[in-house]
């Protein structure tokens, strides 16, 4: 029977393959984290981990990093944000720097371009599926769905017509709808309650009656 690594260790290793082997940068790593450390460790909830991954989308920096450093964080504290951080990050920069040194040669070989084709079409792949994955993951209401439903036309629509509009105001946008939808579902509950409580004097006295 093998024995289980050390948390710490687990986590770099799982971000440091992770960072190795994702091309096409953060949203086509989302599906292997997902993989990883909701459904195989199970560190995360599913709903923890879309709300993972709306922070950091619309926090400054990469995607890849945020998470890494979100999800580090939660398992392990300060020293596993900086180790999972660490380790998603290293494998781009040792192959950056080696490819830096020969860059021009690197270019002009035949068979490097005919493998960045093929993994183009693998980024496509990545993307797509953990796209529908966190579908499949959000909450099944009128709000969400007819929200996620606007987006997609909006960007669907926008692009066909080579209008600019960044993913960032989309994120916004969502985000100021769900906090007003949230509200305004605070506000009525709070006046509800008050009714509730109140009771009427022919309320008063037939409970007074029975007892």
């Amino acid at each position: 029977m093998k024995k289980p690594l050390p948390k710490l260790l687990s986590l770099f290793l799982s971000f440091l393959k992770i960072g190795a082997f994702t091309f096409g940068g953060g949203y086509a790593m989302i599906a292997l984290l997902e993989s990883e450390f909701v459904s195989r460790k199970k560190w995360l909830e599913k709903e923890e981990f879309l709300d993972m991954l709306g922070i950091a989308e619309s926090t400054p920096g990469p995607i890849a990093v945020n998470t890494a450093t979100y999800i580090g964080y939660k398992v392990a504290g300060v020293l596993g944000a900086l180790l999972s951080t660490l380790a998603v990050c290293l494998p781009a920069f040792v192959i950056i720097f080696v490819i830096s040194l020969f860059f021009d040669k690197f270019l002009s070989l035949t068979y490097v371009g005919y493998a960045f084709r093929g993994v183009q079409v693998a980024v496509v792949y990545l993307i797509g599926s953990a796209g529908v994955k966190v579908l499949k993951g959000l909450k099944r209401n009128v709000f969400s769905i007819v929200l996620a439903c606007v987006v997609f036309v909006a960007f669907i629509v926008l692009s066909l017509f080579a209008v600019k509009f960044s993913t960032v105001f989309y994120i916004l946008i969502a985000g100021a709808l769900g906090l007003t939808l949230y509200f305004i579902g605070r506000i009525r509950k709070e006046k509800a309650e008050p009714q509730k409580m109140e009771e009427t004097p022919e309320e008063s006295s037939e409970k007074e009656g029975e007892q």
